[in-house]
Parts: structure tokens; C-alpha cells; sequence
């Protein structure tokens, strides 16, 4: 059996974020799926070390990388979209369930069960599916700062918005992130490389 599983995911890069903003620096569900999944990751970590946690970070980082998969069908429907109205809501939460379930069975049969588990975010447990959408909210976050310290105001009202859900989530391990990271992505390579940072 061929599948098309894989093909169907590299298509991935092709597809556009932040689709209805005029955008300094493009971004494409594939490189914010491998940003959202070190987030997470790190969000696991934090929470663990830190806040006595008893989460799977690597296991939250893999279901990170398929958070959103299912655009590779659907394609990336800007939030203010999305959630305009419960009917589009609705319809398009439908529309995502199918295209989560037509990538699931690409798969081989025997590894249907286990990618369905990353694939799909209702088989995900309360914990990981909110660490996961943390860090897919950090990373809208740091995209708004990005192109607002580069001179577009585009990007205004939404980091406002961003930032108070972040706030919404009341998670130290958020907090720990933008105290300990966040910063740092202000820097030029020269900064970074220096020791003086």
C-alpha cells in the first residue's frame, strides 16, 4: 500500500498564516507547527520542573507538531473568521473533524490508532490539549511582537487580544516562559552571539 499521508503533511509549508493581515515576514503552518511544538515542549518541561507537574513533554511536543495538520485540507481560516459567529465556529470545527479523519486513514491500518492519538485533538487529554494550545498562543504572541517591533501596526489589536488570553490561562508556566525567554527575541544575531546578553 502507498499512502499519502506524509505528502499530503509537506504540503504543510505551503500553506499561509495570518492569511487576511499584511505580513512583514510570512509565516506557513509548517515552520509555526515546529515552533508551537518547542513551546509546548518547553511549556511541558517548565510546568514539571518547576510548578510539580507529571506531564509527557515529549509526548505533548509530537502531538504539537500535528496540531494543525488537519489545514492541510481545511487550510488556515484567520481567527477573527473562525470565531465571527457560532455558526461558522460550528461549521468549520465540522469541517476540521473530517479533515482530521480522511488524514488518519492515509495511514497504513496499524498505525492509524497510534497517529490518531497526535492527529487528533479530542484524543488528547484536558492537560496536554491546553499545554498545546499555550504554546500555539505564545507563538501568535511572539509573531504580533515580531511584526509590530518591525514598524506594522497591523499587528496592534492582536497582541492586545493575544495577550490577554495568555493572561486568561493563569499558568506559571507561561509566565515563567515570558520571564525567562521572551526577551531574547528582541536580540540581533550579533546580540545573541555576544556575551554581553
Amino acid at each position: 500500500m502507498q499512502s499519502k499521508f506524509f505528502a499530503y503533511l509537506s504540503r504543510l509549508r505551503w500553506i499561509k498564516r495570518w492569511g487576511l493581515k499584511r505580513n512583514l515576514e510570512p509565516e506557513n503552518v509548517m515552520e509555526h507547527s515546529w515552533e508551537v511544538a518547542t513551546i509546548a515542549h518547553a511549556l511541558a518541561l517548565i510546568k514539571n520542573h518547576y510548578f510539580d507537574g507529571n506531564v509527557d513533554a515529549n509526548f505533548i511536543a509530537t502531538a504539537a507538531l500535528y496540531h494543525d495538520a488537519s489545514e492541510v485540507i481545511t487550510g488556515d481560516l484567520p481567527t477573527p473568521v473562525k470565531y465571527h459567529s457560532s455558526m461558522i465556529r460550528d461549521s468549520y470545527h465540522k469541517i476540521e473533524r473530517q479533515a482530521v479523519s480522511e488524514l488518519v486513514k492515509l495511514l497504513p491500518d496499524e498505525l492509524q490508532p497510534t497517529y490518531k492519538q497526535f492527529v487528533d485533538e479530542e484524543a488528547l487529554d484536558q492537560e496536554a490539549r491546553n499545554i498545546i494550545k499555550m504554546a500555539d498562543t505564545l507563538s501568535a504572541y511572539l509573531k504580533c511582537r515580531y511584526e509590530i517591533s518591525n514598524g506594522n501596526k497591523e499587528f496592534s489589536i492582536a497582541i492586545q487580544d493575544i495577550t490577554k488570553k495568555l493572561e486568561s490561562f493563569q499558568a506559571p508556566e507561561i509566565a515563567y516562559f515570558m520571564d525567562v525567554f521572551v526577551s531574547s527575541y528582541d536580540l540581533t544575531l550579533d546580540d545573541l552571539l555576544s556575551e554581553k546578553h
